[in-house]
């Protein structure tokens, strides 16, 4: 997955208006908790991402994201809450993707996962909403 994101980023997209929010801002801080809750479900609290990659455009977002404890420690499989499966370290560990959506002021992870093996937000039904932010996938 980490080869895939690096992939991403090192295509020449077309010219698109998505911006990646600063470390601090708002925006930022907005996403992260909007994802927060999905990682903690998995992993507990407390935890923080290593943001891999973050694009918004107006009322949507992707992201990338690596849930790590606060002190910057990796997710492991003894990390896991009972109940959930240890397949989402078998690949790439627990890497996390998210596309988003703005509802009055506040952000919702609309679809998201987590351990993925493949690039699932590739195409349809994605790109209909999402094609700003993820133009390399539609």
């Amino acid at each position: 997955m980490r080869f895939l994101a690096l992939c991403l980023t090192l295509l020449p997209l077309p010219l698109g208006a998505w911006e990646t929010p600063r470390i601090g801002t708002a925006l930022r801080a907005d996403l992260m908790d909007a994802m927060r809750p999905h990682a903690e479900w998995i992993f507990g609290a407390p935890l923080v991402f290593r943001v891999d990659e973050l694009r918004v455009d107006g009322d949507v977002a992707f992201a990338m994201l690596e849930p790590l404890r606060k002190d910057g420690r990796a997710m492991t499989p003894a990390d896991l809450i009972p109940g959930h499966s240890r397949d989402i370290f078998e690949f790439d560990g627990p890497a996390m993707q998210a596309l988003f959506r703005r509802s009055g002021n506040t952000w919702v992870a609309v679809h998201w996962a987590i351990g993925a093996t493949d690039a699932w937000w590739f195409g349809d039904p994605y790109c209909s909403d999402w094609k700003s932010v993820i133009p390399e996938a539609c």
